[in-house]
């Protein structure tokens, strides 16, 4: 059964609600400096405000849908069923281990396959965006003060293009790919690299054109996606296919422009 449009909205009050919670228990933290620093498998940090801030999410959470599951960026899976909130306490732990505050709090929610939620909350950047299926895309300073967004109009590589990247590890190894990325590179008037939930805010209002990114997880970016679609673009992996739970890497941008990169890194 599909999930419904009052559903939804109500499921995004209580993601609102639980990424107001998380926020307050993370500034605290971050404000103090009052945490210690561990290094998860893959050798990435992990602090107490991690693991925190996603208890107190999925207790949120939790308490609205006791029969969903979770699937958290600290905890791992937890329940089954055809409703599964996507959890990354604190995106960009890195930034809020050096104290500057480019790291987010990214809630979704994925039915059946398909991510129909997202809020993407930066508290200490002083932003946050959300969408839900059908409504379109917002973003504000808070849950209360959203506007709606769009993806910009522009329709070619040229000088009043914008691009983000993300991490390109995987990509400098590919010589296809990171031609293809240069070859943009030189059309567009301007490359950054803005990263994390920025660039893909900056996306969603119009105000780059296309972000590229070869190394990631469903985490990381599943809220943004939601957002993204919702405000006007397409998101994809460098390959064209759907995002889902083995994503690695991401293509997004309005319609025209993502579909002439996707061709540049896929030549035939």
């Amino acid at each position: 059964m599909a999930l419904s449009e009052p559903f939804l909205a109500a499921a995004l009050e209580v993601a609102h609600r639980a990424a107001d919670e998380a926020e307050r228990s993370i500034h605290a933290r971050y404000a103090a400096r009052d945490f210690s620093v561990d290094a998860k498998a893959d050798a990435t940090p992990v602090t107490e405000a991690d693991r925190e801030a996603e208890w107190i999410i999925k207790d949120v959470l939790r308490a609205a849908f006791p029969e969903h599951a979770f699937l958290g960026e600290e905890h791992g899976r937890e329940g089954h069923g055809d409703c599964l909130w996507l959890i990354d306490p604190i995106d960009g732990t890195k930034a809020f281990v050096r104290g500057y505050p480019m790291f987010s709090t990214q809630i979704a929610l994925m039915h059946r396959g398909e991510l129909v939620l997202g809020v993407s909350a930066a508290g200490e950047y002083g932003e946050r965006a959300w969408a839900i299926r059908g409504g379109g895309a917002f973003i504000g300073s808070s849950s209360a003060d959203g506007r709606r967004v769009q993806v910009s109009d522009t329709r070619d590589f040229g000088p009043l293009a914008a691009l983000s990247t993300g991490n390109l590890k995987s990509m400098a190894n590919d010589p296809v790919r990171w031609q293809a990325l240069g070859s943009l590179v030189s059309r567009v008037g301007r490359i950054r690299g803005y990263g994390d939930f920025l660039h893909y805010h900056l996306l969603a209002r119009g105000a780059i054109d296309l972000v590229v990114e070869s190394d990631l997880n469903i985490l990381d970016i599943a809220a943004l996606v939601v957002i993204v679609r919702e405000a006007g673009g397409v998101f994809s992996t460098l390959e064209g296919a759907a995002i889902d739970l083995h994503t690695r890497n991401a293509l997004a941008g309005p319609p025209a422009l993502h579909a002439e990169a996707l061709a540049l890194f896929n030549p035939r």
